[in-house]
């Protein structure tokens, strides 16, 4: 027996509830002293009179890691936007987590031994044929390193938070006449008639210099801003101290160099490092370099031309930027684009026709007159017509007309009547559902934004840009 217990406890169910009720907690207060407070402050945010630390961030931010595919894993680690993305997700839950704490101690919330006990027991994964085993709960909280007064004090604080929050979770109540509202306006269709004016349809002669040069003044092509910049790379093993403290050494060595005045490449070769020279480039070009990430190009194009970075802690290593010229943003020489613009100028030309057609055609329209290839189409939301034409259809009262334009045509449309849906049940309660749903996302936000009016949340910089913006 115990050594089925033994194994039960090696299970990935088990370890997995317990690692998410580990970590999804530690963020409202636990991990503090299940883990070991810190001797310095490193409190993140407070909330309140509450404080999420620094270790509670790390701990939510490896449980929501965990959550992740392998792919967004790695994207959270190299895409920066990624990344930022994560943090602000991490800041969230452990906000708005405390929130809830903080209202359920002014509510006077209490969670009793016996209530706990009970919840304890009721856990499938606690229980071996229908029953819950002392043995099999003593061996999956030694495996996590819990006493039985920690998974206490975690699973205490998770129904206060429910207590707390619980109720706007609860299905709203919709009223039918909304219900119909929104089932009507999502599934009814339109009688529409149209036709395309395509700009193809109209030829056009080669234009003469002076019809480019007047295009080009009204029509200038930009060249952006860019940079050539150059870098030296220290590499090391950041994830490990020897490594980092002989690569930091080294780096300070070329930093100091380079201060002493030698050039980059100069203090690269004397110590032995890594320089690289990368030619002039746009802000917004990709760029295959791994040092170039997104974030140290957003450093060197907010540089001046021929100064250098600080020392940069990169995955892999040291570096320091350095931004050797710059070619400012400036319209490019009307003969260096002179033969693209040709194209252009002729398709500028044939949709000022296309419009002229077309505007004819709506005033004959807006007449009574009929107007030739006027095609008729009974359109949804989502098929029947070009997506243009079912906007119009759509945004249009009935019997009126109106010009739409597309990438290379301009329709001409003419709405008829709203042809109402026909009852649909399982369609309606889908409706209904999505309202509820909608309702629900309302009443949670209203909540949220109370609960932020009523304890403040403040966020240290210090420690935020020391320990998470790294």
């Amino acid at each position: 027996m115990l050594e089925y217990l033994r194994n039960a406890a090696d299970k990935p169910v088990a370890k997995f509830l317990m690692f998410v009720l580990i970590f999804s907690f530690v963020g409202w207060g636990a991990a503090d002293w299940i883990f070991g407070g810190a001797s310095r402050d490193t409190t993140l945010i407070k909330v309140g009179d509450a404080g999420i630390s620094v270790p509670q961030f790390n701990n939510e931010r490896s449980r929501q890691l965990s959550l992740m595919t392998k792919d967004e894993q790695r994207a959270a680690y190299t895409d920066p936007v990624k990344s930022a993305e994560l943090t602000k997700s991490v800041m969230s839950t452990l906000t708005m987590n405390q929130l809830a704490l903080n209202r359920a101690k002014d509510l006077g919330f209490v969670v009793s031994d016996k209530r706990i006990a009970k919840e304890i027991r009721a856990y499938p994964q606690f229980q071996v044929n229908g029953e819950f085993s002392s043995w099999l709960f003593d061996s999956v909280l030694s495996n996590n390193n819990l006493t039985e007064q920690d998974f206490a004090s975690i699973l205490r604080t998770d129904i206060l938070r429910q207590m707390a929050v619980g109720a706007t979770n609860v299905p709203v109540a919709v009223p039918e006449f909304a219900v119909d509202a929104v089932y009507n306006a999502k599934y009814s269709k339109r009688d529409v008639k149209y036709t395309a004016i395509k700009y193809n349809d109209f030829k056009v002669s080669e234009p003469s210099e002076e019809q480019l040069k007047e295009y080009y003044a009204q029509h200038p092509v930009i060249v952006p801003e860019k940079r050539a910049v150059s870098y030296v790379l220290i590499t090391a093993q950041m994830n490990k101290p020897d490594s980092y403290d002989e690569g930091f050494q080294k780096a300070q060595k070329v930093e100091d160099s380079i201060i002493s005045g030698d050039s980059m490449k100069v203090a690269a070769d004397k110590h032995n490092v890594k320089y690289v020279s990368v030619p002039a480039f746009a802000r917004n070009e990709k760029i295959s370099d791994k040092v170039l990430s997104d974030e140290v190009i957003a450093k060197l194009f907010s540089m001046d031309s021929g100064s250098e970075s600080e020392l940069l802690e990169l995955k892999d290593g040291f570096a320091i930027v350095r931004v050797d010229s710059i070619n400012n943003e400036h319209n490019a020489d009307f003969k260096d684009v002179k033969k693209s613009l040709i194209s252009d100028w002729k398709k500028s030309e044939q949709r000022k026709q296309a419009y002229l057609k077309a505007n004819e055609s709506l005033v004959a329209l807006n007449k009574g007159d009929k107007i030739k290839d006027m095609k008729s189409a009974t359109i949804s939301r989502t098929e029947g017509a070009p997506l243009v034409v079912l906007t119009a259809g759509f945004a249009g009262k009935e019997g009126t007309n109106s010009i739409t334009e597309d990438k290379d045509a301009f329709y001409v449309v003419s709405v008829g009547k709203n042809v109402l849906p026909k009852s649909d049940a399982n369609k309606k309660a889908e409706v209904r559902k999505e309202l509820q749903r909608m309702t629900g996302r309302f009443v949670a936000d209203d909540y949220s934004q109370f609960l932020k009016r009523h304890y403040s949340v403040k966020v240290n910089e210090k420690n935020y840009k020391q320990f998470v913006v790294k």
